[in-house]
């Protein structure tokens, strides 16, 4: 059978058809190009060709300068609508908007004007505070800078960028600003590298030197404490009259209950930044915040929010406790290991871990807060001994002495009992474990020596010192309506003084 062309070229476009339909949707548009080439003239001086003339495109490409006779070429742009800027120095930079059509070089002419008056670039920013390559510099610092202009009449601004030696991660501490020094917050022991450009009120702009210096190292602070500042708790370093003050967590959640590692390296604290309080590590100067605790077994429970925690002696592992569960886990969160479960219908609380004889005490207590009681136990958990029973009024923070022979714990005398758990005379008392030796640290008044603690406040959160020769402590009105004051005494009750105003749930390492 015989088919005429046109009968073919039928038959195949039918066969072919699938095909065609099936690559509909993958097809791309192909870019065409096209090119620009000018010339720039000096339009107060019968059209002399500029030299050094800034040629800049938007949408961006690149930026080209004038050669000396006056010429540019922008080639391969893709074709489209293009806006020119032209600039030079003491000329009105002028725009152009073109056309680049494909596969043909577009021919531009532009002229310039002279700027009315004759504009001089700024000099460059010098006298930079702190010096270039200056040391031990706080970490609070403000710096400054000289600008000057060859125009006296000229008004200049300044911007400002900074960042760390090691980083890439640029900072503009100041924009745009007529201000010649601007203050910044910074890292210890870190170097810094900051540049300012100045900008004259034509638009010239001249980059300075690029500047260094160096912070102090990071201070030995010796206490952490929680403080609430305008309704934000959060945790703070310093030493002991609150000198080289270090904020270390900024967040808009509650940071609480700080403890240095005995390692010194690390500092355990809570947060509810997950709507539960879980256990975090940070170092000492707040950065490298890590969460440990999972999120389903948060340091919570009964009269629990945060504060029932501790670092082990060697600061490899911390023991918490979760309702009525109390939780061993290593410091990187590891290794996580229920040791003890609380008797049916407690919650456990507040506790210590003790180097000598590797012993925890914990308090364990009942749906109302003053239900409270007293357990010490091995480190697994085991041997589990009542050393201190319910009492009248509430009972709170028991720990160890320095040798794990006495604990401290608060009480409130008066044995007020409440539902929102308020204390009227809360005491702090240090006995043996056997329950002998008791002592009263807290009595009203001691005659000539330092008056003992004021009639209408509870002395709360105590703690021996690192050495063992004092006990660090919270004094607070008993309405909880005055901020929280952080006091030592000597292990007697003697000798009380304060440290910290604002502030409360010390460490001293």
């Amino acid at each position: 059978m015989l088919f005429s062309f046109r009968t073919v070229a039928r038959l195949l476009i039918l066969l072919l058809s699938p095909v065609l339909l099936a690559c509909e949707n993958n097809t791309v548009e192909p870019a065409y190009y096209g090119a620009l080439e000018g010339v720039v003239l000096d339009g107060g001086n019968n059209n002399v060709p500029l030299a050094n003339v800034v040629i800049t495109t938007s949408p961006a490409t690149t930026s080209f300068t004038t050669n000396n006779q006056g010429k540019f070429s922008l080639p391969n742009l893709v074709v489209g609508k293009y806006t020119l800027s032209v600039r030079k120095t003491d000329y009105k930079t002028e725009s152009v908007n073109v056309q680049v059509d494909e596969g043909r070089v577009t021919p531009v002419t532009v002229i310039l004007e002279k700027a009315s008056g004759t504009n001089r670039r700024p000099n460059a920013p010098s006298e930079p505070s702190p010096a270039n390559g200056a040391t031990d510099q706080p970490v609070r610092l403000t710096l400054k800078w000289r600008v000057t202009d060859p125009d006296k009449n000229d008004s200049l601004r300044s911007s400002v960028i900074l960042y760390e030696s090691n980083s890439f991660d640029q900072q503009q501490v100041l924009n745009n600003s007529r201000d010649t020094a601007v203050t910044v917050d910074l890292k210890y022991n870190k170097q810094y590298i900051w540049q300012v450009t100045v900008y004259d009120k034509a638009g010239e702009m001249v980059r300075g030197d690029v500047w260094r210096f160096q912070t102090s190292a990071l201070p030995e602070n010796r206490y952490l404490y929680v403080r609430n500042m305008g309704g934000n708790t959060d945790i703070y370093s310093s030493d002991n009259i609150g000198g080289n003050l270090i904020r270390l967590t900024t967040s808009a959640f509650v940071e609480t209950a700080p403890q240095l590692s005995p390692t010194r390296d690390r500092v355990a604290y809570t947060s509810n930044a997950t709507g539960r309080y879980q256990l975090y590590t940070m170092n000492r100067d707040g950065s490298d915040q890590r969460q440990i605790s999972p999120g389903m077994i948060p340091v919570e429970g009964y009269g629990n929010y945060g504060i029932g925690y501790h670092w082990s002696p060697d600061g490899s592992q911390l023991v918490y406790a979760s309702y009525d569960k109390l939780w061993r886990i290593n410091r990187d969160g590891t290794g996580l290991l229920q040791i003890a479960t609380a008797p049916v219908g407690r919650n456990f609380r507040e506790c210590d871990w003790a180097l000598q004889g590797n012993r925890i005490i914990v308090q364990t207590v009942g749906a109302n807060i003053y239900e409270a009681e007293f357990y010490t136990m091995s480190a697994d958990g085991s041997n589990q001994v009542k050393v201190v029973d319910n009492l009248p009024g509430r009972l709170d923070s028991p720990s160890f002495s320095i040798i794990g022979d006495r604990i401290l714990y608060s009480r409130d005398v008066d044995g007020y009992e409440n539902a929102n758990g308020r204390q009227l005379n809360a005491h702090i008392f240090s006995q043996k474990l056997d329950g002998s030796g008791l002592v009263d640290l807290s009595p009203t008044s001691m005659g000539s020596v330092n008056q003992g603690k004021p009639a209408g406040t509870n002395d709360l959160f105590p703690r021996y010192s690192p050495d063992g020769s004092k006990v660090i402590f919270v004094n607070m009105n008993n309405d909880n309506l005055a901020p929280p004051e952080i006091w030592i005494m000597d292990v007697d009750g003697k000798n009380r003084a304060k440290l910290f105003a604002n502030a409360t749930l010390p460490d001293w390492q």
